[in-house]
């Protein structure tokens, strides 16, 4: 047994397991030629973030895509910054956006796949198996630097102007004897183990990033640290084992990351693993006073993957918004297929931009608007239901004690060649509703500037004449033409604009008084079919409030 293996053995005397081992146990995976195995990989120490999203359906699309996997891996070895319930969190932000996890951490305590476990902290002795294998070989050592020996050595290197770091004649430890090594590793000095960086930082490193394309970089110099004093690895080493083991192909994830790809490719050579393809996203920007910054977490409540949730934004929408992030031809795929699902999509990892999108809340209202217009009455329904279970108890009670009438009210206009978009987001359904339930409506009787109270109530006395709750739709749209001669107002539009000095308005104007009437709103669905939802009773009750309302002002 020769020095490194000594030194190996009385670092781990107690790991018997051996990279062999763990080739045989997470073995290749049985996958169709050309399918990319991804992973998204967030540490739970906070909300998640709408880039994580949208850096997961990356993920997810180039899975899906060529019938590979997309596995959900949790980093929790920094446990002094994780939060209650951060993993729960996590898979939440994921699976309310549709988000699926074919492999993983898929709940608290709960994993699916074959090559786990998947959460970090359950995998220690699969790092210093392998952690051991490289001091077998050389390829790490034990340092022994305090927290002020590394200060003093930073200090040593500012006054020189060097580079900082542990690194070359800079790294103290790197080349003890073996003797020293064993007499302070028996002292109970505590120790953090080490890379033996190969490079010295005389040569570069290029990459092929699938998304920014190719990178030219400094190999690597530095002897970073791969398992603390507690014997828990870096991150760093951390992700090399685990996409080796896991047997990834194709690491996606944000392009803050591209600095350390030099120390991560070093890692997987000095461990033997193949390295995987990278691409590297770029973040999700926002403009603010002509400038572009990335969204941020203290500032920007969009940035949260649950402020989309509790504003009732659906999946679909954020989803198909996402998309249009993405890949630049989305937009024109959609408009050729309006109605096929996301899925059909032909998404192309390569077809993405290099530089950071451009978070925009008004697009993604209108994209919203969109997805919801195409529903069905009774998705709209349901899911405004469940929304509403959460964020709007009163508005949850009246649908669920009558849900056939919740439901007409959507089917309204619905289904047409151009129907009304009139939601965004699922908190919006209360201010659509409101009038078809006394509970929560409040009259508004305000018109249009151009229609005074006087004239709005001699239009509701000659309306309430004529009105017929059992009319049909031509005929009640008749009798409202008929009484537009005798309060002054042309029967239809084309006559007002040909002449428009010879009368005070247009059938619309009068329309609109009606409308205000039963409803308070100005605009709103076909008021023929909200008249024969909302009763005959209801109708009329308004249609006299209204016209004491404007009698009395």
């Amino acid at each position: 047994m020769n020095e490194f293996e000594m030194l190996a053995e009385l670092i781990f005397p107690d790991i018997t397991l051996t990279p062999e081992q763990c080739e045989i146990d997470f073995p290749p995976r049985d996958l169709p030629e050309g399918a990319r195995v991804t992973r998204f990989a967030p540490s739970p120490t906070g909300f998640l973030h709408i880039g994580g999203l949208f850096t997961a359906l990356v993920n997810k699309l180039t899975a899906k895509s060529t019938g590979g996997t997309f596995l959900l891996r949790i980093e929790d070895t920094d446990k002094k910054r994780e939060i209650e319930d951060g993993v729960s969190e996590i898979i939440k932000g994921l699976t309310d956006f549709g988000v699926e996890i074919d492999e993983g951490v898929i709940g608290f305590n709960k994993e699916s796949g074959a090559y786990g476990p998947y959460q970090q902290s359950h995998r220690k002795t699969i790092y210093q198996a392998i952690a051991k294998r490289l001091v077998q070989e050389g390829s790490a050592y034990p340092c022994f630097c305090s927290e002020d020996d590394l200060n003093e050595l930073r200090a040593r290197q500012e006054e020189q102007n060097v580079n900082k770091g542990y690194y070359g004649e800079w790294a103290k430890c790197r080349d003890l004897s073996f003797e020293e090594q064993k007499r302070r590793i028996e002292a109970g000095e505590p120790f953090v183990l080490r890379l033996r960086a190969r490079g010295d930082g005389s040569h570069r490193i290029t990459f092929d990033d699938m998304i920014k394309g190719k990178i030219e970089m400094p190999e690597n110099n530095m002897d970073v640290v791969l398992l603390k004093t507690d014997g828990i690895p870096t991150y760093h080493f951390a992700h090399a084992v685990d996409d080796h083991f896991m047997r990834t192909t194709h690491v996606i994830r944000s392009d803050e990351w591209i600095a350390s790809v030099p120390l991560h490719i070093a890692l997987f050579k000095a461990c033997g693993f193949r390295v995987p393809k990278y691409a590297h996203v770029s973040p999700i920007m926002k403009e603010e006073d002509g400038n572009k910054r990335k969204l941020s977490k203290r500032k920007d409540p969009e940035a949260a993957v649950s402020f989309f949730t509790e504003q009732g934004f659906p999946k679909e929408s954020v989803i198909e918004y996402l998309l249009t992030l993405i890949n630049s031809n989305f937009e024109d795929w959609r408009k050729a297929n309006p109605r096929a699902p996301q899925a059909d999509f032909p998404f192309n990892l390569k077809k993405m931009s290099p530089s950071g999108a451009l978070f925009d809340l008004v697009k993604l209202t209108d994209v919203s608007k969109n997805v919801i217009s195409l529903m069905t009455a009774d998705e709209v329904c349901e899911n405004a239901v469940r929304w509403a279970e959460s964020y709007d108890p009163e508005l949850y009670k009246l649908f669920t004690e009558n849900r056939e009438y919740a439901t007409a009210i959507f089917s309204i206009d619905r289904g047409t060649a151009k129907p009304r978009k009139d939601i965004a987001k699922w908190s919006e359904v209360r201010g659509y509703v409101e009038y078809f339930f006394d509970e929560i409506y409040k009259n508004n009787y305000v018109l249009p500037e151009k229609i005074s109270n006087k004239d709005a109530a001699a239009i509701l006395e000659e309306y309430i004449k004529v009105f017929n709750f059992e009319d049909d739709k031509d005929t009640w749209f008749a009798k409202m033409k008929e009484i537009c001669p005798l309060l002054g107002y042309a029967a239809n539009v084309k006559e007002y604009k040909n002449d428009p000095d010879k009368f005070k308005g247009h059938i619309g104007d009068l329309s609109t008084v009606v409308r205000v009437a039963i409803t308070s709103r100005v605009n709103t669905p076909d008021l023929h079919s909200i008249i024969r939802l909302l009763g005959e009773e209801k109708v009329e009750a308004r249609l006299n409030d209204a016209l004491e309302y404007y009698r009395n002002n």
